[in-house]
């Protein structure tokens, strides 16, 4: 199987283009492939793959073998893969997920395609759609108990489920042990991505990240605008930031009046392979 390892600031997958392979177990490869001692090593597998509501389709897969409805970072390395190995020549592209058809705009410089504007969609706010277990008609601000610590959350779903934490240093947290316990909180029945988050000011703050299925990441693009969206709704930023992440910063741009949240960010091939079974 012929693989290409790229990142989106750290933010690591192997990618496999299935107009060309097959993968018939991707659940149990992505567990293999991502083993950072006995594998490839990264934060899941992607497949590239044909698709008839889009240019192309994207099928995402944790590191822990469990389906992933959407990645920020993964998605713009797609488009990073479908451009510069010839898939397609258009700078505008459309990519099928598990959390919608989302639209790309691809910056190309010297036949490279170097930074990736994604049309994220809308976010979603309402409980039973992220899902947050709760009575009330919106997750802002919210109390959580977790651990015998009481944290304040907010609840946003960009395709996949986000719960977001603002704290005045998320250097110093133990997300080792914070990040699963929240992943498997009773409030989310289909775990969760949680944010924690600094204020740094009206235009910028500083986010770690424990991914469901993954662990902490470098970076976590739906996150990043589930952050920004969160920022918002609590009156603590403007509607345009830059996330600064373990692996670099994002652009994240909420735009309210068309709500719908545009991410750009750069893409990188690592390396390419082949994986023998």
């Amino acid at each position: 199987m012929k693989f290409t390892k790229m990142q989106g600031l750290g933010n690591d997958y192997v990618y496999v283009n299935c107009l060309k392979e097959t993968v018939i177990h991707p659940s149990e490869m992505a567990i293999r492939v991502s083993d950072r001692h006995f594998g490839i090593g990264a934060d899941g597998l992607i497949l590239i793959r044909p698709s008839v509501k889009a240019d192309f389709e994207m099928e995402m897969y944790n590191a822990d073998g469990s389906r992933g409805e959407m990645c920020g970072n993964g998605i713009r390395c797609v488009a990073k893969y479908v451009y510069d190995y010839g898939l397609t020549d258009k700078t505008r592209i459309s990519v099928d997920t598990l959390g919608g058809v989302k639209e790309l705009e691809l910056t190309v410089e010297e036949g490279e395609v170097k930074l990736v504007k994604v049309d994220m969609g809308k976010p979603v706010l309402e409980p039973p759609r992220i899902p947050i277990v709760t009575e009330a008609d919106a997750v802002i601000n919210q109390p959580i108990q977790v651990n015998g610590l009481e944290y304040r959350m907010t609840g946003v779903s960009m395709g996949n489920p986000h719960a977001v934490v603002f704290l005045e240093d998320i250097k110093s947290l133990d997300i080792e042990k914070t990040g699963p316990l929240f992943e498997h909180h009773v409030c989310f029945p289909k775990r969760i991505n949680t944010e924690f988050v600094r204020v740094v000011d009206r235009h910028t703050v500083e986010m770690r990240v424990w991914e469901r299925g993954s662990g902490e990441t470098l970076a976590c693009g739906t996150g990043a605008c589930a952050v920004t969206v969160a920022c918002v709704l609590n009156g603590l930023t403007e509607e345009e930031i830059t996330v600064k992440l373990l692996g670099g910063d994002l652009q994240i741009q909420w735009d309210r009046e068309n709500d719908t949240v545009y991410m750009t960010g750069p893409a990188e091939i690592v390396f390419e392979g082949n994986w023998e079974e």
